[in-house]
């Protein structure tokens, strides 16, 4: 066993039976570098990635190729989920290189920590190659390194507004820019399967927040046709698990049909979210089926007994990718006995497999009673059927081999499932959600912060590594999101603490934007800012959605204006290419108009308030109290005549107050 074996991530224990002398990312290994004047090869995966298992089989067990890392280089292993931060520094400096980034990273640095050569995945031959040639560049070649690796260093610094040009806008935010940027966006749709036109194919829940907001503001229905396309194929594809619930990470191809096998929480967690906003704007009973097992697929398998939930299912199980998830034609027959003809006609099962080598997977590209149809299926009682069908399947795969489970629990991604799981409980109004995204709430606030400081990981009681933005940043979501589906205060007041930290010390005032590092944490080669939305939102965008919207709720002129100018900074990247800032794109649409402030007083607020909620109103913050408050929105502000009040507010402009839901609705209509 290798010095892995003292760590807590399960991706890191993974690789501590391997020969190669690997040590965590640290002070002992990065002195050792400096004091035998050794190259460092850093290699960064996660625990679910298929390839970083790959190359650990063919390279990273195999005792001659140990052997000249070990000779060559001191090795480190770093989890990415655990240290996003390294992963972010040194895949900003791999992609400088020229190199498509993705993971295994496999960087090499020189003693100093500047990177000078960056690859991803490579099969053994070439991999034993390349250090060799790596070793006699550095012994023969030195100082041609060290000027190259200045340069990369040169890239890594430079301010992200030197980078891109970015400057306050002078026009305000406004209807035209957001048409512009759904035009420019919808040139790159796929229209007739879905999601964007490339593959593989990966859910971008920004992209669809983004179609959500703009639709509200616009009324524009091929914005909602393309949600409604692309979140149909989402649920019905082989992304989805139909058997189990829950989505895999991405598709393979353009079909959403073979995914990536690895189920992660921050794609379920955001997913959430936008079928929750999609339910309530459409009622499509689909969307609330896939919410309902979703959570019970989380609360079943994913959550641990501390109360947080796990970060990740494997890919991989028996050493196959999605083993656990696909089947043969004789393993379906015996599990559904008298059901498997007609279940063999609605997902095409063959002898052959609908996939490779003899395997099936259940895969749907129209809704159950359509596909039923099509497939010349005929009972009353199909969907009691259906269900039974897939609780047969449930039982059968009870007995197979599990993926392996990443059992760290990080605080930015739990943020972002109870921020899905308030979404949810908004849309569906089942108790039994809301109480879950409370629990989640308090396990945060209690086992991974001290003080008004958050941390990134837990695992086996203890919380450890200094929080990032992105923590910050998707717990005060969170938190945001439990006060308005509790009215209970500590929430608010949790989220304004948090944000007073972030600015305190993640945020640069020369620039505007935040550092993705705390002051107080580990000082790298670089301090990064994340602008970009990708599969998760930037940081940054999310802590601008926090800072509107606690602005708002807290009559905080310094957040409106910090958030109002990281929007500003941010308009010419998105009237140039919005695909890839989706998030913000989001947030211009509700500074695009005015938002809508409700406040409801009076005993029944809590129920008024779940009423309420069943509406697709994105751009609103939503404000209550049972008696009083003195929080700004809601001081001075009484019931009526013992009734329940609600007033609907703009631009802390109200008008009447109103006894009823639909009154309420009436007033926000004729805005």
């Amino acid at each position: 066993m290798n010095r892995l074996s003292q760590q807590t991530s399960p991706y890191l224990l993974q690789h501590a039976h391997n020969p190669v002398d690997w040590y965590p990312w640290g002070e002992e290994a990065l002195t050792k570098a400096k004091t035998e004047n050794k190259p460092i090869l850093v290699s960064i995966g996660y625990s679910a990635c298929h390839w970083c298992h790959v190359m650990e089989r063919e390279c990273f067990e195999k005792e001659p190729i140990a052997e000249v890392m070990n000779e060559y280089f001191v090795c480190i292993k770093v989890d990415r989920e655990e240290r996003p931060d390294v992963d972010a520094v040194y895949m900003d400096a791999v992609q400088a290189m020229g190199v498509r980034g993705g993971w295994p990273l496999n960087v090499f640095l020189l003693p100093d920590t500047k990177p000078f050569y960056g690859v991803t995945y490579l099969p053994p031959q070439n991999w034993v190659q390349l250090l060799k040639s790596i070793n006699q560049a550095f012994t023969n070649h030195y100082d041609e390194l060290a000027s190259s690796a200045e340069g990369f260093v040169e890239n890594m610094v430079a301010s992200e507004s030197q980078k891109y040009g970015l400057v306050n806008a002078t026009v305000p935010f406004n209807r035209n820019d957001a048409d512009s940027m759904f035009e420019q966006i919808q040139r790159h749709f796929d229209t007739q399967k879905g999601g964007m036109d490339r593959a593989p194919k990966f859910m971008m829940p920004s992209i669809y927040k983004f179609l959500l907001r703009y639709f509200d503001i616009s009324q524009n229905p091929e914005a909602l046709a393309q949600i409604e396309l692309s979140l149909n194929r989402i649920a019905l594809g082989g992304i989805y698990d139909h058997v189990g619930g829950g989505w895999a990470r991405y598709s393979v191809d353009e079909d959403w049909f073979i995914p990536h096998f690895e189920k992660m929480l921050y794609d379920n967690g955001q997913l959430l979210s936008v079928y929750a906003e999609a339910y309530s704007l459409t009622q499509n009973p689909l969307y609330a089926n896939r919410i309902e097992q979703t959570v019970q697929w989380l609360s079943d398998e994913m959550r641990s007994p501390d109360g947080g939930f796990f970060s990740a299912l494997d890919a991989d199980s028996e050493g196959i990718e999605g083993k656990f998830y696909i089947w043969t034609e004789e393993e379906l027959k015996a599990a559904l006995g008298e059901d498997f003809n007609w279940f063999s006609k609605l997902y095409k099962i063959s002898r052959h497999g609908n996939w490779e080598h003899g395997y099936n997977h259940l895969h749907l590209t129209e809704p159950l009673e359509y596909a039923a149809r099509t497939a010349g299926i005929q009972a009353d009682d199909f969907p009691a059927l259906y269900e039974n069908a897939l609780k047969k399947l449930a039982e059968a795969r009870r007995s197979k081999i599990r993926p392996g489970l990443d059992d760290k629990i990080l605080a930015s991604w739990n943020g972002l499932l109870i921020k899905g799981l308030t979404d949810s409980y908004r849309a569906l109004g089942h108790e039994e959600i809301r109480d879950l995204a409370i629990a989640t709430g308090h396990f945060i606030a209690e086992k991974m912060t001290t003080g008004n400081r958050l941390n990134h990981s837990y695992k086996n009681g203890i919380a450890t590594v200094t929080g990032f933005l992105e923590d910050y940043a998707a717990v005060v979501d969170g938190y945001l999101g439990l006060y308005q589906v509790t009215f209970e205060e500590e929430w608010l007041h949790k989220a304004q603490e948090l944000a007073d930290y972030t600015i305190s010390n993640f945020f640069d005032q020369s620039e505007g934007f935040f550092h993705f590092t705390d002051a107080y944490g580990e000082a790298l080669i670089a301090r990064k800012k994340e602008l970009f939305d990708n599969v998760i939102p930037a940081s940054n965008s999310m802590m601008a959605h926090n800072l509107y919207i606690l602005g708002k709720m807290l009559d905080r002129d310094n957040y409106l204006e910090i958030a109002d100018n990281m929007l500003s900074k941010m308009t010419k990247l998105l009237l140039a290419d919005v695909q890839w800032v989706t998030n913000w794109a989001a947030l211009y649409c509700l500074r695009a108009v005015p938002t809508a402030e409700i406040a409801i007083v009076g005993g029944d607020a809590d129920a008024m308030r779940k009423d309420f909620d069943r509406f697709f109103i994105p751009n609103k913050i939503v404000m209550g109290t049972s008696t009083s408050s003195t929080l700004p929105l809601l001081q001075n502000r009484t019931d009526i005549n013992a009734k329940t009040a609600i007033y609907v507010c703009y631009d802390k402009t109200c008008q009447l107050p109103v006894t009823k839901v639909e009154e309420a609705l009436d007033q926000l209509a004729g805005v």
